[in-house]
């Protein structure tokens, strides 16, 4: 049972970290465009000679 001592803050540092990479995405604008890549997925851009 000792070794939840080690367990438990190690899992809500790896939750933490998580939890500030999702909100520093958020302030860059990674979720902004999201009708733009499906938009992009479409467009046949291929040059076929």
């Amino acid at each position: 049972m000792e070794v939840l001592v080690y367990l438990v803050p190690i899992a809500l540092l790896l939750g933490l970290t998580g939890l500030a990479a999702f909100m520093w995405s958020l302030k860059n604008g990674q979720y902004d465009d999201v009708q733009g890549a499906a938009v992009r997925v479409l467009s046949d851009d291929d040059l076929r000679k």
